[in-house]
């Protein structure tokens, strides 16, 4: 059995894993941001509360571990920031220990039984308080030990002058230090900030989707920024990888209409020519981080068993 962990800023939800198919939820427990000592002694309490010892301990984070030096930033649990994470849980659990960032755990989640299942490149884009993504080929991450594949959404490539009519957009700040990032201007909060800048009003991206479904003029206008902003991109990452399927999680990605006409604007701008949709919304249904968790487990229990 491996022990899943999906750790977040307020919750670390618990699983446990037997087979692809047989991945069981088992609640959540609050997540001891600030304090590592009491981080490891919830993940000890899964431990000792499990029907057996687990084989494995699998983790989705909320954040990135350097692949060259092992660290890790979660900026939401200030206490593993800084850490050589794996190597520090392996010897405090007395487990051996698979780590994964959330978006990477989504992706894998999508390709092994979510909208990805048959195809050889999956990429799983997040489309909400955030804009990231993980790379999955042949049902393996592309950066099994750890890193940055995927993370599109940062890099300062946002287009400024767009629209017709035309308009200019300023390099908005990003929370990763540079300017220009599509997660500025693309994330749910992007995309009320773009609305702001566009028409001087505020609104919530809820508000912002529906308008736009409803033919309101400034939503309208500001999904039709939004879809120019991403799409370019989005094509360029199609061209690179030749993803077979882009399977769109994430509060943004719940409007399957926005999905679609995102996934229109791109097929319009890619080499490859589909028949078919290429962005479509994701389908796993059990939390994808558990989920990703859990596949990433069992395919390290069989490799290191071979």
């Amino acid at each position: 059995m491996i022990l899943c962990f999906d750790i977040g800023g307020t919750a670390i939800k618990i699983a446990h894993a037997y087979a692809r198919d047989d991945i069981r939820p088992m609640g959540r427990v609050p997540t001891p941001a600030n304090d590592y000592a009491g981080f490891v002694a919830a993940l000890r309490s899964a431990i000792a509360s499990a029907p057996m010892r687990p084989e494995r301990a699998a983790f989705s984070i909320a954040g990135v571990v350097d692949p060259d030096s092992g660290l890790a930033t979660v900026a939401n649990i200030p206490c593993l920031t800084g850490r050589r994470l794996q190597a520090d849980l392996e010897a405090d659990l007395r487990l051996p220990v698979d780590l994964a960032n959330d978006a990477d755990c989504f992706a894998l989640a999508e390709a092994a039984v979510g909208a990805g299942r048959g195809y050889d490149v999956v990429f799983g884009i997040i489309l909400g308080t955030g804009v990231g993504g993980g790379v999955v080929v042949r049902g393996e991450l592309i950066n099994a030990g750890g890193g940055f594949a995927g993370e599109w959404g940062h890099g300062p490539i946002a287009q400024r002058v767009l629209g017709d009519p035309e308009v200019t957009l300023p390099a908005f700040a990003c929370g990763c230090g540079q300017i220009g990032c599509l997660d500025a201007v693309c994330s749910a909060r992007g995309m009320e900030r773009l609305h702001q800048h566009l028409h001087g009003a505020r609104a919530d991206s809820t508000e912002i989707v529906a308008g736009w479904q409803a033919g309101e003029a400034l939503a309208s206008r500001t999904i039709a920024i939004w879809l120019e902003l991403l799409s370019g991109p989005l094509a360029m990452v199609e061209n690179m990888l030749g993803a077979d399927i882009m399977a769109a999680g994430g509060g943004l990605a719940n409007a399957h209409d926005l999905i679609a006409a995102l996934d229109r604007a791109v097929r319009g701008k890619i080499l490859r020519k589909f028949d078919r949709p290429l962005i479509v919304p994701a389908e796993c249904a059990i939390e994808p981080g558990l989920v990703g968790a859990a596949i990433l487990g069992l395919s390290r229990r069989v490799a290191s068993a071979a």
